[in-house]
């Protein structure tokens, strides 16, 4: 029976630990192969995870280490994950005891794993994960009789004196994985979800492809959302209007057996408890068809007679009160003859064709002056990407980072501290002196 304590820790941990399913991995990346068959071909992929062992993401590339054409393959594990060794009869480290059938045992020393070859090692005619443990068992023996293998290494994390920087091994932060970040053409993980937005700066997508899975409010933070808008970064292959389940540690089943509604929280797949997150999304710069695929859309008086949703059919688009755009509540409902700006939800992202439409900032009167996002500042609520009269102006410098500047306004530089872009305090679209939900700004592309 597990006790408070630690189904306390496994809920207030449970953002950070969810493991991504096989199936899920497997369809997202059949469709960028079958966008681009030769996407992953002589890349060298990076796929920093608890453990390999217990990771999907390893087991599937290593899987098709020669169908995809792989230069390399590194992965990396952090010190021992919850689910450390659960899934496969398999301890690369630290046996000196031997372990029985159907047990296992916690690897004690993060490493990594860097694989150039994966080949038909037991010679039975097939190359499989079967293939990829047996070698890697080998290269432990190697390890064991004191010879050098140059395929497993103990990683030791951060060292330094004063512990400024001290990250622990495995860490993506540490300058042992740091170093194979700059060796690799994509970096293919699930990060920890309350790191989101440094592993995203950490991963630095203007130099190197990258695929994440994260929440959907990370669209709204001020780390990403320049990104999206200039290109560099945009939404995976999977709709985000499809659930995704993820295997959690056995303390978080627990919990969420105890204390949530199955169907909503979670779903029992195949006799196991997995959490399900309607929040998650994979976040990209590979590209995919999906978002090469045009919106089929009505003009604006079709809409007007004829939408399905009532908030539309009968009634002409609103107008901000504060923008020169109008209000398309649904991204079905924007009009294929519009040529102005227009506020959409954030859920456009999903079927944004950059072909088709951009994510553009509002004037400020005549004078030229955009209008951006504005940061908020003591906490994390969202509610629109439109900005105000009375924001603050972020804009990218020469050296791409990130500075913020105040816009005149009774705004002071204690409101640029916090996480996401924008926040109700501060203002945004408004219709009839009412301020809407969140919204992005669009506007048809100029062919």
């Amino acid at each position: 029976m597990v006790g408070t304590r630690a189904l306390n820790q496994a809920k207030k941990a449970k953002n950070d630990e969810f493991y991504t399913q096989w199936s899920d991995i497997e369809k997202e990346m059949n469709a960028y192969v079958e966008y681009n068959p030769n996407v992953f071909r002589n890349k060298t992929i990076l796929l920093p995870c608890d453990d390999p062992f217990e990771s999907n993401f390893f087991k599937f590339f290593a899987t098709h280490f020669n169908d995809y054409g792989l230069r390399r393959l590194i992965s990396t594990s952090y010190d021992p994950s919850p689910i450390v060794n659960t899934q496969l009869e398999l301890s690369l480290f630290d046996q000196k005891i031997p372990i029985k059938a159907g047990k296992t045992k916690k690897i004690s020393r993060a490493y990594k794993i860097d694989l150039t070859d994966v080949s038909d090692f037991d010679d039975n005619g097939q190359v499989n994960i079967t293939d990829v443990e047996q070698f890697l068992l080998y290269e432990k023996k190697k390890l064991s009789r004191g010879e050098k293998s140059s395929v497993i290494a103990y990683l030791n994390g951060d060292r330094d004196s004063d512990e400024t920087h001290h990250f622990p091994a495995g860490d993506f932060r540490s300058s042992e994985v740091t170093r194979l970040r700059d060796q690799s053409d994509i970096i293919i993980t699930n990060p920890p979800f309350s790191l989101f937005r440094e592993f995203m700066a950490w991963v630095n997508p203007e130099f190197r492809k990258v695929l994440v899975i994260g929440n959907i409010n990370a669209i709204t933070y001020k780390e990403i959302f320049p990104l999206i808008q200039e290109n560099q970064l945009w939404i995976g292959a999977r709709s985000m209007n499809r659930d995704m389940y993820f295997n959690v540690p056995k303390e978080y089943q627990q919990w969420l057996v105890k204390n949530k509604k199955e169907g909503s929280a979670y779903k029992i797949i195949n006799n196991v408890v997995m959490a399900r997150l309607a929040s998650a999304c994979w976040f990209t710069n590979i590209d995919h068809g999906r978002r090469h695929q045009p919106l089929n859309l009505m003009t604006m008086a079709d809409n007007i007679k004829f939408s399905k949703h009532k908030q539309v059919r009968g009634h002409e688009y609103a107008h901000y009160d504060n923008y020169d755009a109008i209000e398309v509540p649904f991204t079905d409902a924007i009009p294929s003859d519009y040529n102005g700006v227009m506020g959409v939800p954030i859920t456009f992202l999903d079927k944004y064709n950059p072909d088709q439409f951009e994510i553009v900032a509002f004037r400020k009167g005549e004078d030229g002056k955009d209008l951006v996002y504005s940061v908020t500042h003591t906490h994390t609520h969202t509610h629109t990407i439109l900005p105000s009269s009375c924001q603050v102006q972020i804009f990218q410098d020469s050296s791409k980072t990130l500075r913020a500047e105040l816009v005149p306004g009774s705004h002071t530089q204690e409101s640029l501290s916090g996480g996401n872009i924008i926040e109700r305090p501060f203002g945004g679209a408004k219709i009839h002196g009412k301020e809407v939900y969140r919204r992005v700004s669009i506007r048809r592309r100029k062919k």
